[in-house]
C-alpha cells in the first residue's frame, strides 16, 4: 500500500482544483465577435473673454473608440468604449443586448441615454451655442437620469423611438461594485420621430420627461422635473429648429425655462454655417433673471479632415445679473 505524504496530497488537491477551473472556463468560452477601432485627433485654438486668463490657447484631444459585436445565445450583444482623452482620464462605455422585436437593453456609463439624448437638438454647424461658456452648460439642460450608471431601454414602434433611462442612487460611474455617492434616483424618457409619421416631409421632432428624487439627498421632499420638446424642419440646404425646455426644482428655489432656436445652412457639400440664440429664465424665489446667449459657427470638411469654428457669447451668465462671458474656438480634426 502506498502512503501519500502531505506534499503529494496537496498536489492532488491542486490538480483537482485546476481541472474544475478549466471545466468552468470552457463552459463560458468566448464566442467569435467582430472588433472595430476608430478614432480622431482634434487640435484646437481657444480664446476666452477679456476677464479671463486664456493661458496656452493651443490644445489637442485624441479619441479612440473600440466596438465589439457578436451573437450570444441568439441575441446580438455589443460593447462600446470610447476614451475621450487618455491624458485627462475620461472615457465612456456601453454594453447593449439587441433582443430583436423586444427592443434593446443596455447599461450606460457615459455615452448618453434617455432625455439626455435630446437635451439640445437645435441645428448647428459645429458646437452648441453654450459650449465653452462658464456655467452655461449646466443651466437649462435637461436630463434627470444623466448618463452614468444608467439602465437604458430603446424600442421603435411605427417610426417613433422610445429611449428610457433609469438610475438607482447617484450618477457616479462605477467599476464592479456599488456606488459610494449619495442618492437621488431618477428616471426619464425621450420620444423621437420624423414628420413622415404625420405625412409631413423634412420634419424631425422629439419630446421627453423625467424626474429626479430629492428626498434621498437630504434636500427635502419633492422631485425635480425635467421636460423638453423640439422640432427641426429641413428645406433645401437649410434647417431651422426650435426647442422649449423646463426644469422644475421645488427644493432649490430656482426653476429654469429655456427657449432656443437655430438655423443651419449648407453652402455646398463641404461647407456649412449656422447661427442660434438661447434664453434661460432662472426663476428664483424673489427675482427672475434671464440668461441671453448667442452663437455663430462654421465648418468645412475635406475627406477625413474637418475645420470648424464657433463664437459664443452670453449675458447674465448662469442667472447672475450683469455677468458676461464669451468664447472663440477654432478646431481641426483628423478622423482615422
Amino acid at each position: 500500500m502506498k502512503i501519500l505524504t502531505k506534499g503529494e496530497i496537496m498536489n492532488n488537491f491542486k490538480k483537482v482544483g485546476l481541472t474544475a477551473l478549466a471545466g468552468s472556463l470552457a463552459a463560458v468560452s468566448a464566442h467569435a465577435a467582430e472588433m472595430t477601432v476608430s478614432g480622431a485627433t482634434l487640435l484646437t485654438y481657444t480664446s476666452e473673454d477679456e476677464t479671463e486668463v486664456t493661458g496656452n490657447p493651443l490644445g489637442m484631444k485624441t479619441n479612440l473608440s473600440f466596438t465589439a459585436s457578436g451573437e450570444v445565445n441568439g441575441y446580438t450583444v455589443s460593447y462600446m468604449q470610447t476614451s475621450v482623452d487618455q491624458f485627462a482620464g475620461m472615457s465612456s462605455a456601453r454594453l447593449s443586448v439587441d433582443m430583436g422585436d423586444m427592443g434593446t437593453i443596455a447599461f450606460d456609463q457615459g455615452s448618453g441615454s434617455g432625455l439626455k439624448t435630446i437635451d439640445d437638438k437645435t441645428p448647428t454647424a459645429a458646437e452648441e451655442i453654450w459650449d465653452g461658456l462658464d456655467g452655461a452648460s449646466v443651466g437649462g439642460l435637461v436630463g434627470a437620469a444623466g448618463s452614468s450608471g444608467v439602465l437604458n431601454y430603446i424600442q421603435t414602434i411605427s417610426d417613433v423611438t422610445a429611449n428610457v433611462a433609469v438610475r438607482r442612487g447617484s450618477g457616479t460611474s462605477n467599476s464592479d461594485g456599488s456606488s459610494s455617492g449619495a442618492g437621488q434616483s431618477a428616471w426619464d424618457f425621450a420620444l423621437t420621430g420624423s414628420g413622415d409619421t404625420f405625412g409631413v416631409e423634412g420634419v424631425a421632432w422629439g419630446a421627453g420627461y423625467g424626474e429626479a428624487s430629492n428626498g434621498d439627498n437630504g434636500v427635502g421632499s419633492g422631485d425635480t422635473e425635467h421636460m423638453t420638446v423640439f422640432a427641426n424642419y429641413s428645406f433645401g440646404p437649410a434647417t431651422f429648429g426650435i426647442q422649449k425646455s423646463d426644469i422644475d426644482a421645488p427644493n432649490t428655489g430656482t426653476d429654469e425655462e429655456v427657449l432656443a432656436w437655430g438655423l443651419a445652412f449648407n453652402v455646398n457639400d463641404n461647407f456649412s454655417v449656422s447661427y442660434g440664440e438661447r434664453e434661460v429664465d432662472f426663476k428664483a424665489t424673489a427675482t427672475s433673471t434671464t440668461e441671453e446667449g448667442e452663437g455663430i459657427a462654421a465648418a468645412y470638411t475635406m475627406g477625413s479632415i474637418k475645420i470648424a469654428g464657433n463664437i459664443n457669447e452670453v449675458k447674465n451668465n448662469n442667472g447672475t445679473a450683469g455677468a458676461k462671458d464669451s468664447m472663440t474656438e477654432i478646431a481641426v480634426s483628423f478622423a482615422f
